[in-house]
């Protein structure tokens, strides 16, 4: 088992806390990985092996009618007799009414509470009629560029070679433990993806036009890094003599993000500070999902860059947003607490153009600004603006 150790730091703080720990992301992202880590943290600090219950709920378990009562009364007749114990209950997103068990155990019984899932609504407000203020919510994410180095034993400074790798494979932890050619690879992705179309999205809404929802994720997978609306995408299927609703676009929208496949970007006016509800942007919560479906491209390559660059940003706790300056655009704007950043993203700086670093010259404030790129050559700062290459970046402990 390779560890994570920014996962642990994160979840640390909370133990023995009367809070439930909820682990979310996309499905083979290492929830389940983590909860071993857990695990053997626990035990690292005296826990008894006999007090610590791991439990994973599977979907055929489920599908037999196993009821969040039948859990309940499960985990119940578990602990009876062991004095504190500590629940790691993987995937619990199966089981109807997960949460009104997880609130009588926390209320009744003398536990520690951790849960993974693959769905938002265990990190939303859907949760919070039985959990209000006794839940910390910890996204969990694919491999960042660090974690990948240490999956595939490489020193950082192998770190520009890896990034092309990387860039190549995306994060997803078994293909960072494995040796896959790039077909293989693609196709355990293409695997992961169907199951959450299948399993998180198809069956769970009961969608009947799977060819018009497929061809929606295609357009959608196809414009990372675009903006776009619900309306032009029924637009766009209407060229193609495709009739569907701008309410039905925004479900699937919805249920895409539900399930991790995207996650959306909104603009952020500079001027106005305000978060704008148009024209967002969507990114793949892998990048490896683009190339199952429509294979490797170099064309591709900008998007996929940004692509990185923002699923980092939030891995750091960001909150992420597309920077609108009047008509100039920032590729994105980080907010943490007090402080914010700028980042332009770009594959190479243009020899004959300053576009990169004057949509960033025009922002009058004090906060870091970067152009983040991967061209070799293009290093230095620029009136205050850091040119760095993106591996660089990527690995740098603070930004």
């Amino acid at each position: 088992m390779i560890i994570r150790p920014d996962y642990i730091n994160a979840i640390t703080p909370y133990i023995d806390t009367p809070l439930v720990k909820i682990l979310a992301g996309v499905r083979r992202c290492g929830k389940s990985t983590i909860l071993e880590m857990m695990k053997e943290e626990l035990i690292r600090r005296g826990i008894k092996k006999e007090n610590i219950i791991f439990r994973k709920y599977n979907e055929m378990e489920i599908d037999d009618g196993f009821s969040a009562k039948d859990m309940y009364d499960e985990l119940k007749g578990i602990i009876i007799g062991k004095g504190r114990c500590y629940l790691l209950l993987d995937e619990l997103q199966e089981i109807d009414g997960w949460e009104k068990a997880i609130n009588s155990l926390l209320e009744g019984e003398d536990v520690d509470i951790y849960v993974t899932g693959s769905n938002s609504k265990l990190m939303s407000s859907e949760i919070s009629t039985y959990l209000t203020g006794r839940y910390v919510s910890i996204p969990v994410y694919t491999l960042s560029f660090k974690e990948y180095l240490q999956f595939k034993s490489k020193t950082q400074d192998e770190a520009i070679s890896a990034f092309d790798e990387y860039l190549k494979f995306g994060g997803f932890p078994i293909i960072g433990i494995s040796n896959f050619d790039t077909n293989s690879a693609y196709q355990v992705v293409e695997g992961i993806y169907a199951a959450v179309i299948t399993r998180d999205i198809s069956k769970r809404h009961k969608i009947r036009n799977k060819e018009l929802f497929d061809r929606v994720v295609r357009f959608i997978i196809e414009n990372v890094g675009m903006t776009f609306s619900a309306n032009s995408i029924v637009k766009f299927l209407k060229n193609e003599h495709r009739s569907i609703s701008v309410e039905t676009i925004y479900n699937y929208l919805k249920w895409l993000a539900d399930a991790f496949i995207i996650y959306p970007c909104h603009r952020y006016d500079l001027q106005g500070k305000s978060v704008l509800k148009t024209q967002e942007k969507y990114y793949l919560s892998d990048i490896s999902f683009r190339y199952s479906k429509m294979g490797f491209d170099r064309k591709m390559i900008s998007a996929m860059l940004e692509n990185i660059v923002y699923l980092e940003m939030r891995r750091r706790g960001y909150d992420v947003y597309i920077g609108k300056n009047g008509t100039k655009e920032i590729d994105f704007v980080g907010v943490r607490r007090d402080e914010k950043i700028y980042i332009q993203v770009c594959v190479e700086l243009p020899v004959e153009s300053t576009r990169e670093t004057d949509n960033l010259m025009e922002i009058r404030d004090h906060y870091r600004k970067y152009v983040v790129c991967r061209d070799d050559l293009a290093i230095g700062n620029d009136n205050g603006i850091e040119i760095v290459h993106i591996a660089d970046f990527l690995l740098r402990e603070n930004w």
